[in-house]
């Protein structure tokens, strides 16, 4: 059972996609995640222009860094996603993508569009903060 949990308000606009807020007991540990990167095995930006799948392998390997501390999709309090793009569909595929990655925990998240991120070709990163109880 996660020690997550999401917080919405019917004083804010019901059609959002995500919770608004999000709390973890005192008991809880926090596990703040680096980016998830569009890195393939070889350790080199897969999926050149193609923002859908390199949102797909973000979050693929967001949820083996998450599995490494002993969690996973579930225990996310927060995420923000980063696009490089100024076009707002951009950012709406990769949106699609990790929302369709985290299904009914529709955890807070902030979307963001970038000027440029840290490795050549990359299009997409995805952090995270997560909490669980050991």
């Amino acid at each position: 059972m996660t020690a997550v949990t999401l917080i919405r308000s019917d004083s804010l606009a019901q059609s959002a996609p995500y919770a608004y807020a999000s709390t973890a007991p005192a008991d809880a540990r926090l596990v703040f995640l680096a980016g998830a990167c569009p890195l393939g095995a070889d350790g080199d930006v897969a999926a050149r222009g193609d923002i859908a799948a390199q949102a797909r392998l973000c979050m693929q390997n967001l949820e083996t860094a998450l599995a490494a501390a002993g969690a996973n999709l579930d225990d996310v309090l927060s995420t923000r996603v980063l696009v490089a793009t100024t076009r707002q569909p951009d950012l709406v595929v990769a949106w699609d993508v990790v929302r369709e990655a985290f299904g009914d925990h529709d955890a807070p998240s902030t979307l963001l569009g970038v000027t440029v991120l840290g490795y050549p070709h990359q299009l997409v990163e995805v952090e995270a903060i997560a909490a669980v109880r050991d």
